[in-house]
């Protein structure tokens, strides 16, 4: 990956760079432990705004059963408790720009069909993104918003959110801050902020543009980070 001298100085990514867009998991400890590790380029990087490009074909790393199986074929009740491991799996269907302000607790992603047919923005609930000299890690919290071109919404994976919370995954203050960022950016959404009035559904990448190859040491733990 490139951008890999950037740790700690507050400088930004150029357009073109690629690095990773990280998560956590919610184990107990210190940051948790990567599960889900996605090879971006850079789209644009400011102190307003981190837009990154995923590849369609990109490698990424994702968590799944110990036995192999997806997490999502995984009953409610044991989704979160049945022991897990990782594996690498190539991004299927077309790409995802991913948009990012420093301090939401959230961050919006961008889905076309192919052909560059656009199907909706998704608001993905979760921890203020870490910025490391590879790229930046966060936690998912669950719960999650599909806005669309009509600008109506939804709630998305609220079962997943209430199971979260009754096997401790999250703590009811936590809980209450998560619910609190969904309607913060429900309020975005009703007011037709920023990303969704910027045009960035008309946005495309650079055919020059390689997919960024993921980097065997995907899962390291950086010496520094800031938000």
């Amino acid at each position: 990956m490139t951008g890999t001298s950037r740790s700690g100085t507050g400088a930004h990514w150029a357009p073109g760079e690629q690095i990773l867009w990280r998560y956590r998991d919610h184990a107990p400890g210190p940051g948790g432990r990567v599960h889900i590790a996605r090879p971006v380029t850079v789209v644009q990087d400011t102190d307003e705004l981190l837009a990154v490009w995923m590849a369609p074909g990109t490698e990424c790393v994702k968590p799944v059963l110990a036995d192999g199986t997806p997490v999502h074929e995984e009953p409610l009740a044991t989704r979160y408790t049945a022991p897990r491991t990782t594996e690498r799996a190539r991004w299927f269907g077309a790409g995802v720009l991913k948009l990012a302000r420093p301090a939401d607790p959230w961050s919006v992603w961008l889905f076309w069909d192919h052909g560059w047919l656009f199907k909706n923005w998704y608001v993905n609930l979760e921890a203020p993104r870490t910025r490391w000299s590879g790229g930046v890690d966060s936690v998912d919290h669950f719960l999650d918003i599909s806005v669309y071109p009509d600008r109506s919404w939804k709630w998305r994976d609220e079962d997943e959110f209430a199971q979260a919370r009754r096997i401790g995954l999250i703590d009811a203050e936590q809980a209450r801050r998560v619910e609190e960022a969904g309607r913060s950016a429900l309020e975005v959404v009703k007011a037709w902020g920023p990303p969704f009035r910027d045009g960035w559904e008309d946005w495309r990448p650079d055919p020059a543009w390689e997919v960024p190859v993921l980097p065997e040491e995907w899962d390291r733990t950086p010496a520094h980070m800031t938000s």
